[in-house]
C-alpha cells in the first residue's frame, strides 16, 4: 500500500512536470524555427544579443522543466528502496522471533525474504519504465487534441458540377473573425459571369476579408453568397475551391522544381501544358534562362527568384489549373515596372473570359474593369465604373485616385 500511493504522487508530479518539458520544448522550436526564418531581419536591426538573452531564458526554462522531472525520479526510486529495506527488516524481526519460538522453519524465513526480493524487483523496473509511459501520454494528449478538434468549416455540401458559369453575389454578408468586431458589414454586391470587379480601399478595409470568405476560408456570421444562384455552402469544399484560382500578394513557393511548383505535383498536368501556358503570360522566356529550365530548384519559398518571377509562377499556376473564377489580392504591389508591364499582360490573359475579382492599392491597375467597388471599415461606400467614380467631387474613390495621382506627379 506505501508503494501505490508513493507511486500515485509520483505519477501525478511527473505528469505535470513532463507536461511543462512538452511545452517549454515547443516553445523553444517555435523560437528557433522563426529567428532561423527572419535571420536577415534580426541582423538588419544588430538585435543578435537581445534575441541570443531571449533564447537564453527559454533555454533555461526548458532546464528547469526537465531539472524537475528528473528530481521527481530521484525522490521515488530512493523512496522505493528504502521501502523494500524497512520491509525486509521487518520480515528479518518478524521472521526471527516465529524461527525462535519454532513456528516456522529457517528455510521458510528465507524464502520470504527471497520472495520479497522478486516482488521489488519488478515494481522498480515498472518504475522505471513510467518515465517512457508518462512521456508517451504527454505526447499523444497534444496529438490527440489536434485530431479532436472540431473542423470550423462544415463540408456539407453535395453540388460539383464539372463547370460553372461564374456568376457570384453577396447579399447581406456580415463578418467577424473574433464574433465581436465586424470586419465586413451588410455587403451586398453582383459580379456577372466573365466581369470583372475591382475591390479598393485602405488597409484594414476588408479587401482581403472579402476574398477569404468567398473561398470559405471562413464562415460568414450573416447573410449569403451565391455562387450562380446557389448558396456557397451547397457546394462541396473542394468542388468550390477548384473553381476559384486565386494569386496572393505573397507567393509561396514549394522548395522544388519550377515545373513542380506550377504542377504541384498534379499528374494530370503535363509539361506541355506548363510550356503553353508560360508563354502565354509571357514568362517562358526567363523561365529558360534559368540553369536546368523548368527543372530548376527554386529553393525553399522561391528564395532564388525575384518577386517578380515568383509573381509570374503563381499566374501560370493559375492558368493550368483553369479556374472560373480569379482572384488577384495585390498581385502587383511589390514588383518593379519591368515585371508590373509583363504581370499586367499576364492579368489580360487570365481575365480573358473568367469572372474576376482585383485586389489592388495602385488605382492605375483596376481603371479597366468593369465595376469598381470602394470599401472603408467594412462598408461598402461605391460600386461604378471609373469614370462613374471619378466624377463625384466628393466621393471616396476620388480622393484615393487624387492622393495617388498628386504623389505620383511629387515623385
Amino acid at each position: 500500500p506505501i508503494i501505490i500511493y508513493a507511486t500515485y504522487v509520483f505519477k501525478e508530479k511527473v505528469r505535470l512536470s513532463f507536461n511543462d518539458v512538452r511545452e517549454k520544448v515547443a516553445q523553444l522550436n517555435a523560437f528557433v524555427q522563426e529567428h532561423i526564418s527572419g535571420m536577415r531581419i534580426v541582423q538588419i536591426f544588430n538585435a543578435q544579443d537581445k534575441e541570443y538573452k531571449k533564447f537564453e531564458k527559454l533555454n533555461h526554462e526548458h532546464f528547469v522543466a526537465n531539472d524537475k522531472s528528473v528530481l521527481y525520479y530521484s525522490v521515488f526510486f530512493p523512496t522505493v528502496e528504502v521501502i523494500l529495506a524497512l520491509a525486509i527488516s521487518l520480515l528479518v524481526w518478524y521472521g526471527a522471533t516465529q524461527v525462535m519460538n519454532n513456528v516456522a522453519t529457517v528455510g521458510v524465513f528465507t524464502s520470504f525474504i527471497l520472495y520479497l526480493n522478486m516482488a521489488f524487483r519488478p515494481l522498480r523496473m515498472l518504475a522505471d519504465k513510467f518515465n517512457t509511459l508518462q512521456m508517451g501520454i504527454i505526447a499523444s494528449e497534444r496529438v490527440f487534441k489536434l485530431l479532436d478538434t472540431d473542423e470550423k468549416i462544415a463540408d456539407n455540401g453535395n453540388l460539383s458540377p464539372k463547370k460553372i458559369n461564374g456568376n457570384i453575389e453577396f447579399r447581406h454578408v456580415w463578418f467577424a473573425y473574433n464574433q465581436e468586431n465586424y470586419v465586413l458589414k451588410d455587403i451586398s454586391f453582383k459580379v456577372e459571369a466573365g466581369k470583372t470587379l475591382a475591390i479598393v480601399g485602405a488597409t484594414g478595409s476588408g479587401k482581403s476579408s472579402t476574398i477569404n470568405i468567398l473561398n470559405r476560408f471562413y464562415e460568414i456570421n450573416k447573410g449569403e453568397i451565391l455562387i450562380d444562384n446557389v448558396n456557397a455552402k451547397e457546394y462541396k469544399l473542394s468542388a468550390l475551391r477548384s473553381y476559384i484560382g486565386t494569386v496572393l500578394q505573397d507567393v509561396f513557393l514549394f522548395s522544388g522544381s519550377v515545373y513542380e511548383n506550377i504542377s504541384l505535383k498534379n499528374p494530370a498536368i503535363t509539361k506541355e501544358q506548363v510550356i503553353e501556358a508560360s508563354k502565354l503570360v509571357g514568362a517562358h522566356n526567363f523561365i529558360m534562362e534559368l540553369p536546368g529550365n523548368y527543372d530548376y530548384n527554386v529553393m525553399e519559398r522561391g528564395a532564388t527568384l525575384s518577386v517578380g518571377q515568383r509573381q509570374l509562377i503563381a499566374f501560370i499556376r493559375v492558368l493550368v489549373y483553369d479556374p472560373q473564377i480569379l482572384i488577384l489580392d495585390e498581385a502587383t504591389s511589390s514588383v518593379d515596372t519591368e515585371s508590373e508591364n509583363l504581370i499586367q499582360n499576364a492579368i489580360q490573359k487570365l481575365v480573358s473570359g473568367r469572372t474576376s475579382i482585383v485586389i489592388a492599392h495602385r488605382l492605375s491597375t483596376v481603371q479597366n474593369a468593369d465595376k469598381i467597388m470602394v470599401l472603408d471599415h467594412g462598408e461598402i461606400k461605391e460600386i461604378g465604373t471609373h469614370d462613374e467614380l471619378i466624377q463625384k467631387e466628393n466621393g471616396y474613390y476620388k480622393k484615393l485616385y487624387d492622393m495617388q495621382f498628386q504623389a505620383s506627379e511629387f515623385v
